[in-house]
């Protein structure tokens, strides 16, 4: 049972299990009137300024701050850090620190998005690809590394964003700048070789889509190119080659060019088809130390947002026993 503050209401953080599907910020607005509405962050007083009110209204007068330490992509599952009231001024600290990914990774194609919910851009062959070969490639990938953010980002150049570049054929005036980041750790975990189920993305780019992602690459790059490489070898059934890495990584690193450039590193091309974020910080999926927080299955909140259910004899929901077991109270 976990042991419920000594003094009401409090400020804290919680980690959450996102799902693969929803947005970051959708996750966020689920969990805004089930915050609002709890005693846990918000004084009887103020509760009952917005008892009776319609939910709009209620949605309109927040009481209290809520935010979040780290956008997870529509694809990614994993860890998100929550804070409320005066833990939002803790969140920052969680995009700069460490984190761990879990990432499948699918040979033989590159999308624009550089994961699954993206475009082909570009194939290439893959049955070439070797275990061994992926392993000596992940060398180059650890340590301090320079990392190029993907074209097809919001990240800006001269203030106009660089998937406006490639989507108008407009040439880049510069080489995109490389970022400093810290991989820690990196390692093949699964070799999934074609016994899987991931596909190539059916939505295709065009031609005339292809030619002006080239053109915006070679304001920069004199030889880029986005054209289709044939695989040598004849078609076999089954999918391509997959593979399972997992990471330890500074903040700002990109996974998903991880992945893009190591499909390069070994002669081919690759996408991300699943991310997890095993742990942000100090909140973890598997805590492993003393000082790890577990996280709140999204299901428990998920199924609080239709129906909180009765409460118990001490007056606590499912879902707040819940987040008080896995909370860290901010005084601060």
């Amino acid at each position: 049972m976990p042991k419920v503050p000594s003094t009401l209401p409090i400020s804290g953080l919680f980690g959450v299990v996102k799902p693969s599907g929803p947005t970051t910020m959708s996750i966020l607005e689920n969990i805004k009137p089930l915050v609002a509405s709890s005693r846990l962050f918000v004084s009887e007083a103020d509760l009952k300024k917005v008892k009776g009110k319609t939910k709009k209204a209620k949605h309109n007068r927040y009481s209290v701050k809520i935010g979040q330490g780290g956008t997870l992509d529509p694809l990614a599952d994993g860890v998100l850090v929550v804070g409320v009231g005066k833990g939002t001024k803790k969140l920052g600290e969680f995009l700069d620190c460490v984190k761990e990914y879990r990432t499948t990774c699918l040979l033989g194609c590159e999308t624009d998005s550089y994961d699954s919910e993206g475009a082909q851009v570009r194939t290439a062959p893959w049955r070439h690809v070797t275990r061994d070969g992926v392993e000596k490639a992940l060398e180059q990938f650890r340590g301090k590394i320079m990392q190029t953010p993907p074209i097809f980002s919001a990240l800006k150049m001269d203030g106009k964003p660089l998937y406006e570049y490639a989507r108008t054929g407009t040439p880049l005036p510069r080489p995109i700048e490389k970022r400093e980041v810290t991989i820690h750790s990196l390692e093949l975990e699964e070799w999934l070789d074609t016994k899987h189920s991931y596909r190539w993305p059916e939505k295709k780019f065009s031609e005339e889509q292809k030619i002006a992602v080239e053109k915006a690459l070679k304001g920069a790059e004199e030889n880029a190119s986005v054209k289709d490489e044939p695989e040598p070898e004849p078609a076999l059934d089954g999918g391509p080659t997959a593979f399972v890495l997992r990471m330890k990584v500074s903040g700002g690193t990109y996974v998903r060019s991880v992945v893009h450039d190591l499909g390069h590193a070994v002669g081919s091309a690759a996408h991300v088809v699943t991310l997890t974020r095993t742990r942000q910080g100090r909140f973890a999926l598997e805590p492993t130390d003393e000082t790890d927080r577990a996280c709140v299955p999204w299901e428990v909140l998920a199924a609080a947002t239709e129906d909180a259910g009765e409460p118990d004899a001490d007056g606590w929901t499912k879902w707040e026993r819940e987040v008080m077991d896995k909370l860290e109270i901010v005084e601060k």
